[in-house]
């Protein structure tokens, strides 16, 4: 468990990465992070959860997850 919570978390990393990069060639860094989170959340409500007792609790955990994620990015500073 503790080895997939580990690659979990070096995929988020990764992905927040991505995001940051692409977010920072946009024009308008800020709209591009809030229309992609928005996207990202409609696949998560999307997306068929099988093999699991409580599928609603599972993607509530990953609405939670994506918030997270991108609470941690913020505004490009004004220098």
């Amino acid at each position: 468990m503790d080895e997939l919570n580990g690659r979990m978390i070096a995929c988020q990393l990764l992905i927040a990465g991505l995001i940051a990069r692409v977010a920072n060639d946009s024009a308008d860094p800020l709209r591009f992070l809030t229309d992609f989170r928005d996207e990202i959340r409609a696949v998560v409500a999307g997306v068929n959860i099988a093999g699991s007792g409580n599928a609603e609790r599972a993607r509530e955990a990953a609405k939670q997850t994506v918030d997270e994620l991108f609470s941690l990015m913020k505004p490009p500073s004004s220098d």
